[in-house]
């Protein structure tokens, strides 16, 4: 059996009815590096003590990519992230094409994304490259979708993020890939996946529908674990699902789709 990949599991979706370090230690203690939200909603000194390895966090509270003033306020704070993600040693910080609320909804709707929402995205991207490169982090933007989970997220395809990325083109600002995201908009996963090689940071899955673990749903993830090892990725890949019964059966499962024989 060969374990090509690293795998993380974002903690705020596993093990809900213990507190969070106890989920940090269940899982540093299966292998696994930790993934988390929204980290003014933490003890950081309690993550920073818990001896988990993090892999990715949301790296900012507010802000959008496509305005004057929600640009400024997601560099801004950006800016406060990355102290937190130093001190938990954690080297990517997710973005969105907007802020999201507690249900994963857009904060600032766009039914239409204009030429001039796309150049101002480019160029907020490139700010934000310049920080990542000051400070020692990549910052990595995620595709989501709008069809269930995130309604009126501008940028969200996946062949949206890959534009942006492309654009800016520099080392300090990578994809977040979700597949379970791309699945719902856009599906070809395995070619998604070859397309988008060159700029991901990372990969995060859930199977659908209902965004649980793999093997719950129609996406045949041993596959995708095949043709990314052809292809020679060797990144992480988090589990950002919700279990559909109990969190070690889903960590089971999880591992073994990404474990080749």
């Amino acid at each position: 059996m060969i374990q090509p990949f690293t795998l993380a599991v974002c903690v705020e979706t596993v093990f809900a009815e213990l507190p969070v370090p106890e989920r940090l230690r269940r899982l540093t203690d299966a292998g696994f590096l930790a993934e988390i939200w929204d980290w003014s909603r933490h003890d950081i000194k309690a993550l920073a003590r818990s001896g988990a390895t993090f892999s990715s966090m949301t790296g900012y509270l507010a802000g959008t990519l496509a305005d004057d003033a929600g640009s400024d306020e997601l560099l801004r704070t950006a800016a406060l992230s990355i102290p937190v993600a130093l001190e938990l040693g954690c080297p990517r910080l997710n973005l969105h094409g907007t802020g999201l609320d507690g249900r994963g909804l857009a904060i600032v709707k766009s039914e239409v994304v204009t030429g001039p929402m796309w150049l101002k995205a480019a160029d907020t991207l490139r700010r934000l490259a310049d920080l990542g490169e000051t400070h020692g982090v990549t910052f990595v933007l995620e595709n989501l979708n709008t069809a269930v989970d995130h309604p009126d997220v501008p940028f969200a395809r996946a062949a949206d993020t890959i534009a942006l990325v492309e654009a800016v083109n520099r080392p300090s600002l990578r994809l977040n890939l979700d597949l379970y995201h791309a699945q719902i908009g856009e599906g070809n996963l395995i070619e998604l996946c070859r397309r988008a090689l060159p700029l991901i940071g990372e990969i995060q899955v859930a199977d659908v529908p209902g965004r649980h673990e793999p093997g719950t749903g129609e996406i045949a993830y041993p596959a995708i674990a095949r043709a990314l090892n052809d292809i020679g990725y060797r990144g992480v890949i988090g589990l950002e699902a919700f279990p559909a019964g109990d969190s070690e059966v889903a960590l089971t499962r999880f591992r073994d789709a990404f474990t080749l024989s």
